[in-house]
Formats: C-alpha cells, sequence, structure tokens
C-alpha cells in the first residue's frame, strides 16, 4: 500500500500539471495525459484491491470488527473516493464531465490515503 500511495502521488503531481496548462489556456500535452493515465488506471485498481484484501484479512484471518478502526473506515472513504474519481476520470478521458471534479476528487483521495496509511500504524505488530 505504500507504493500505492507513492504512485497516487506521482499520478496526482502530473494531474496537477496538466491542470496548469489547461488554466493558462494552453493546448493539453498528450504525452501528459497519457502518463496520467498509465500511471492511474493500475494503482486505483491495486489500491481498491489493497482495501479488499485489508477488509478481509482483518475479519476473517485476524476476527476483528469489520470498519472497527479508523483504519478501516477511512478505507472505505477512500476506497469510494478513488472509485468515483476514476469514473469521472473515464468521462473527462472521453471529453465529458467537468475535470475539475475529477481533480478535487483526486485531492481528497490522496489526503484520505494519507490518514489511513498514519491510523494503520497502529495496527502493526
Amino acid at each position: 500500500m505504500t507504493l500505492c500511495l507513492a504512485v497516487l502521488f506521482a499520478t496526482l503531481r502530473i494531474g496537477l500539471k496538466s491542470r496548469k496548462r489547461r488554466l493558462a489556456g494552453a493546448p493539453p500535452d498528450l504525452n501528459l495525459i497519457r502518463l496520467h493515465l498509465k500511471l492511474a488506471k493500475p494503482v486505483v485498481f491495486f489500491a481498491i484491491f489493497g482495501f479488499v484484501g485489508g477488509t478481509l484479512s482483518s475479519t476473517l484471518i485476524r476476527g476483528w470488527s469489520l470498519f472497527g478502526s479508523s483504519h478501516g473506515v477511512l478505507g472505505l472513504i477512500v476506497a469510494s473516493l478513488l472509485g468515483v474519481t476514476a469514473f469521472l476520470g473515464h468521462r473527462a478521458e472521453r471529453g465529458e464531465g467537468d475535470p475539475g471534479v475529477h481533480g478535487l476528487l483526486g485531492v481528497l483521495s490522496i489526503l484520505g490515503a494519507s490518514l489511513a496509511a498514519v491510523a494503520g500504524f497502529v495496527l502493526l505488530p
């Protein structure tokens, strides 16, 4: 999950560069967009996969209550945010929707993922 968080940050930085160009009125940099997509699609999959795996591990193997920790609750919020962000990003990729909302949800996803990572430290053995 630490690697996912690092790749999410890298994806966010690329998206912010693209946003800066868009707001400045510059034409889209297709290389930036391609790189953003190349990183975003797999990292969202792996982050959500990690959430599902962590949920199963905590309940089935460790016997913890479902979402009994702030780490689990934050993980649920982040997984949901990432899913919606990916959906809106897919729409933006096709020229539909507002890329600003996609970006805002992306920032919120990163902030939530960072909080979830910190909250997860207390769960380590």
